[in-house]
């Protein structure tokens, strides 16, 4: 086939002009005119075509006259034929003969095309009928002012010539066919298209009709530049397509893949709400309420909804404005009634596409009036919150007339996100449940928060972590010791939660054992390492949260009487001490150590001596690592507070210095306690040696007596006597000399006697024959409390009296 033979590919159009000749013939087959474009095809000059039969440009006999006999008056006929050319191959060609009404002259034109340009004209023109006249993908033609001048019609028109869905009628623009907003949007993009001459393909937008803007319709836009063979704009080609079931199926599939990623993400109670009302509005509703029982709120198992039961408002969302007055506002607590009651018990949603049925209903219940009529909403739905079969809430949602009113297909989907939305919130309950439980425990096992103790002011707090798996971990104690020595105590047990608070109790407990025996800081600490291995070799692999294996100490104990205070770390930082004359807080310099549990170090203690009014600050968990330590040491050492640190008392300095880590809770929890130590007052404390001399020991009832009355404790006198008179016998005779007596006046009445012996007392029952061994048990039947420690020099056996008889409302134990 020759190269004029060839079909034109796709894009090329229907060929070049020379492609198509048109000639003038007369009623007996003889040319009289011809088209340039004829001299190109045909290759004879117009003077050389002039007075030619028709019959001689074809090859085989009778052309014109088939044409004549096919042709049915007054239309058009076609033949085929093979075309002569000079030096060329025939060229198989398309005639059309068409009658010209002209008398007297040519009654014809004749035009002549090659096959492949009259095939693929026919095509086009088959396919733009075609798709005119089909009715499943809109097509319209829009001219330079984009109205709308053909359209093919859509399904359910009464007039298929005049298509409104479509395009609307001739002549008519976007803006008058759709609501405004949607027409001019699609207008701008056709627009865009004519001017730029690029296409636009596939944009999905909404396209509501003027005559329903209430009903949600989607189309997919394609638009093509209408262009002339001399470059002329003449319009926009457009194909639309309703998708809006198809994007409806797909915004119901993003908000619940929305609702499935984003509820749950937070382990708040309240905040679970807040994002299920966030998700609902604009997308779902225009107005979203969430209210939830109490008994959710605190953590608790939810109950049955009986009427009467509170629920209180922890969301509501308005998709325009704020919140409407008309309603229950947020935090507001309302009511059950029983129709409410039986509706929530029943768990699927329920809603009204009138709410101006609902109002005859509600008539003036001002209660329910400001529960369901929200001013401007049209439809109403409540969705029960569910979960393990319990009633957790109920939302409320409201749609106004812009929308859609609520159906069975928003009853379901709103009943997927609400299931979610309610197993979210059940989550948090019960999260908020074991963050609770730990907190109370973690905050039953410590000491008062303000305890004032002949050694100390002190002060205490715990700082809970903003979840569960923050709390547990942080403690602190004030431990009365003889002699009005105190023992400071901080630590932080290593993991989270129940089992971390229990290990933190086992572990409190475990010191204030050892602190019974008045070891030094180092020996404590010591002795407390060897448990911790016990206890952690008795627990499953698999309870990290249970041990107490590497858990941090510091323990300190302070004389008022010496001024000297001890202290020793078990992999625990070093506490801050704040001198009273006003020098620079500091960082006590102390060896930490190994963790307890970890083995292998030993714990080197330190001595301070103190002056009365110093302070010492001693943080734990969160506040004792990294930027927060350095953080608390600079407030706490630049006296930053209000006054200045020394002006304030124990307590109040410890919120100043935690205020700013107060304003958001720590991941972790956190401690902190405050010491501000005193000395013993002036006179309360008698002292005397005596060397190995039983002969002595008189003289040391004598002066304790002289003592107590001049502390006006005359009262005191005869069983004071009787347990010098037994310690000092027993030390001399036992341990030799020196020996050591101290009496000292304080809450209660002390007395003490040290020996170099480090052989501690036994206390026994004496037999009716024994001559002695009575000495002890007479001296625990004549005081309070007693007990013995050692020193580094020996051991020092102590006794305490009550100054004033015992208070028989207060609890039984000693009291500091």
């Amino acid at each position: 086939m020759s190269e004029s033979e060839q079909t034109p590919g796709p894009g090329t159009g229907p060929g070049p002009p020379e492609d198509t000749a048109v000639l003038v013939v007369d009623h007996g087959g003889t040319i009289r005119g011809c088209t340039a474009d004829a001299v190109a095809l045909l290759g004879v000059p117009a003077e050389g075509l002039r007075g030619t039969r028709t019959d001689d440009l074809f090859v085989g006999p009778g052309v014109w006259q088939e044409l004549r006999e096919r042709r049915p008056e007054p239309s058009f006929t076609s033949a085929r034929a093979l075309l002569r050319r000079a030096s060329q191959e025939p060229l198989a060609v398309r005639l059309d003969l068409l009658p010209v009404e002209a008398s007297p002259g040519p009654a014809y034109l004749m035009r002549i095309m090659p096959v492949a340009v009259a095939d693929q004209r026919d095509e086009d023109d088959a396919l733009v009928r075609a798709m005119f006249a089909q009715s499943g993908m809109g097509i319209a033609i829009h001219d330079t002012e984009l109205r709308v001048t053909r359209a093919n019609p859509q399904p359910g028109e009464p007039d298929p010539a005049l298509p409104q869905t479509a395009g609307g009628p001739p002549g008519q623009s976007l803006r008058g066919l759709l609501v405004p907003e949607d027409g001019a949007r699609i207008e701008d993009r056709l627009r865009q298209v004519a001017g730029t001459g690029e296409a636009l393909i596939d944009f999905v937008t909404s396209a509501r009709l003027a005559e329903s803007p209430g009903r949600e319709r989607s189309v997919s836009v394609s638009a093509l530049p209408l262009r002339g063979r001399d470059g002329t704009p003449h319009g926009v080609a457009v194909t639309f397509m309703d998708v809006t079931e198809q994007e409806h199926s797909r915004w119901r599939s993003a908000l619940v893949a929305a609702a499935a990623s984003r509820l749950g993400q937070s382990l708040d109670v309240r905040r679970n709400a807040e994002v299920l009302t966030d998700l609902l509005v604009p997308e779902f509703a225009d107005l979203a309420a969430v209210d939830l029982t109490e008994t959710v709120l605190v953590g608790k198992e939810p109950g049955d909804l009986l009427t009467g039961a509170p629920l209180l408002r922890v969301a509501a969302v308005a998709r325009d404005g704020p919140w409407p007055t008309e309603l229950y506002p947020l935090d507001a607590v309302i009511r059950v009634q029983d129709a409410e009651s039986d509706l929530l018990r029943a768990g699927s949603p329920r809603f009204t596409r009138n709410l101006a049925d609902l109002k005859a209903r509600v008539g003036d219940d001002d209660n329910r009036r400001r529960l369901v009529m929200a001013p401007g909403a049209t439809s109403f739905m409540v969705l029960p919150l569910h979960a393990r079969g319990r009633v957790l809430g109920v939302a409320a949602l409201w749609r106004t007339a812009e929308r859609a009113p609520f159906d069975e297909e928003a009853a379901a989907l709103a009943e997927d996100i609400g299931s979610r939305a309610a197993l979210a919130i059940d989550n948090a309950r019960r999260y908020t449940r074991e963050h609770r439980t730990a907190e109370a425990l973690q905050r039953s096992l410590l000491p008062q928060p303000v305890l004032a103790v002949t050694a100390a002011d002190t002060a205490g707090f715990y700082v809970p972590g903003r979840t569960a798996a923050g709390t547990g971990g942080s403690w602190y104690d004030v431990i009365t010791l003889s002699s009005t020595q105190v023992a400071l105590v901080v630590g932080t047990v290593v993991g989270h939660g129940l089992d971390a608070a229990a290990a933190m109790g086992r572990l409190q407990t475990a010191v204030r054992t050892l602190a019974d025996l008045d070891p030094a800081p180092d020996e404590l600490l010591t002795h407390l390492d060897d448990l911790v291995v016990r206890l952690a070799e008795q627990l499953p692999p698999e309870a990290k949260d249970g041990s107490v294996r590497g858990a941090t100490c510091l323990y300190a104990v302070y004389d008022p009487v010496s001024g000297r205070c001890s202290l020793a770390s078990a992999g625990h930082p070093a506490p801050l001490l704040a001198p009273a004359d006003g020098g620079a807080a500091h960082a006590v310099k102390l060896p930490t150590g190994a963790a307890l549990g970890l083995g292998g170090a030993l714990f080197e203690p330190i001595e301070l001596d103190l002056a009365p009014g110093d302070v010492l600050a001693f943080p734990a968990g969160s506040l004792a690592q990294g930027d927060a330590c350095d953080a608390v040491a600079r407030r706490f050492g630049t006296g930053s507070t209000p006054g200045g640190r020394h002006a304030l008392p124990v307590q109040e300095l410890g919120q100043a210095v935690l205020a700013p880590f107060l304003s958001e809770p720590p991941d972790d929890d956190a401690a902190l306690l405050v010491a501000r130590v005193r000395a013993s007052a002036e006179g309360t404390v008698a002292a005397w040696e005596y060397p190995a001399d039983m002969e002595r020991v008189a003289e040391a009832r004598s002066r304790t007596a002289d003592q107590l009355a001049r502390w006006g404790l005359d009262e005191l006198t005869f069983t004071t006597e009787l347990i010098v008179s037994e310690l000092v016998t027993n030390a001399m005779r036992y341990a030799g000399g020196p020996v050591l007596l101290r009496l000292i006046k304080d809450q209660r009445l002390i007395c003490e006697v040290s020996d170099t012996s480090q052989t501690q007392p036994h206390l026994r029952r004496a037999r009716l024959t024994d001559e002695g061994g009575r000495g002890l048990f007479l001296v625990a039947a004549l005081t309070h409390r007693w007990g013995s420690r050692y020193t580094a020099s020996g051991k020092t056996i102590w006794t305490e009296q009550l100054l004033e008889p015992p208070d028989p409302t207060a609890p039984p134990g000693p009291q500091p």
